[in-house]
């Protein structure tokens, strides 16, 4: 995917039309779990209550986790402002393999 080194772009900063220098940043290894399974996991090892809490009504998770990975990440870019030199990200990432600035 071909994206311009410069962009006319909103900045939210200087509030009008600018333009912007666009850079790609490594992505960030965030957690896999969500935040109920980030809650669920810290209650596990602190005050449990009685019975099975319905863990062991379910199969591995080996059994029915999904596997494998997908084949693109989604592409972290950061707009800086030409005028006011503010940085902000993207709302949406877009899938693309191979990221290519023109």
């Amino acid at each position: 995917m071909k994206i311009p080194k410069i962009m006319k772009r909103h900045c939210p900063y200087c509030k009008k039309h600018t333009e912007h220098k666009v850079a790609q940043t490594k992505k960030k290894n965030t957690s896999s779990l969500s935040y109920g399974s980030k809650t669920r996991a810290k209650r596990r090892g602190a005050a449990r209550g009685k019975g099975s809490l319905g863990r062991y009504s379910k199969p591995a998770i080996s059994k029915f986790k999904l596997t494998g990975s997908k084949q693109s990440k989604k592409t972290d870019l950061r707009y800086t402002c030409k005028e006011c030199r503010k940085t902000h990200m993207q709302k949406q990432g877009i899938r693309a393999r191979k990221v290519e600035f023109k």
